[in-house]
């Protein structure tokens, strides 16, 4: 059991049947009446914020969010595939599950796995990831004054704007979080 005058950013407890996070805390103690804790938290599952002040005094239960490092193995249309690295067992993961950062993530890519009572909520790929790029129109000579971009296509599939300096088959760094273009990879 945690009590709110013990949340922290990033504690996880269990709130109605919901699992929450402590985005932002604050222990408020007027000059009349009783202290309290303000509160930012979010559902890890769905990921929706609120606020909420609390009694120091509420109780709630400890809510443990696994987070497991799995290999991206295949997909089969509805199902992607991941493998654990230690047991190599494979487990399979509905499309609706993967957010929109997950077109930067090829095959064999490590990724983080987050799932609360055994049941996966939320699939995390890698912050920088090397990519090629397989289609792009070619730069002109001398036009770099300006942050210009142009379109591209990745190795994944994925679309994104890239400096007009870069040309099919370059290997670039990309922020998964973002999906920016942050430079020609080494």
């Amino acid at each position: 059991m945690i009590t709110a005058g013990d949340f922290r950013n990033g504690v996880t407890f269990e709130m109605d049947g919901k699992v929450m996070q402590v985005v932002e805390f604050q222990h408020v103690k007027p000059g009349k009446g009783a202290a309290f804790v303000r509160t930012k938290m979010k559902n890890v599952i769905t990921g929706a914020v609120t606020e909420t002040s609390f009694n120091p005094t509420d109780k709630f239960e400890n809510a443990y969010v696994e987070r497991r490092s799995m290999e991206y193995l295949y997909n089969d249309g509805e199902l992607y595939y991941f493998m654990d690295p230690e047991t190599y067992d494979q487990e399979p993961i509905s499309v609706d599950l993967l957010g929109d950062n997950f077109k930067f993530v090829k095959e064999n890519m490590a990724c983080t796995v987050h799932s609360y009572k055994g049941k996966v909520f939320n699939i995390e790929p890698p912050t920088f990831v090397e990519l090629e790029v397989t289609d792009t129109e070619p730069g002109f000579a001398g036009n770099t004054a300006t942050n210009v971009t142009k379109p591209a296509t990745l190795e994944t599939g994925a679309e994104i704007k890239v400096p007009l300096f870069i040309s099919t088959g370059e290997r670039i760094r990309i922020d998964t979080r973002t999906g920016e273009y942050l430079e020609r990879a080494k």
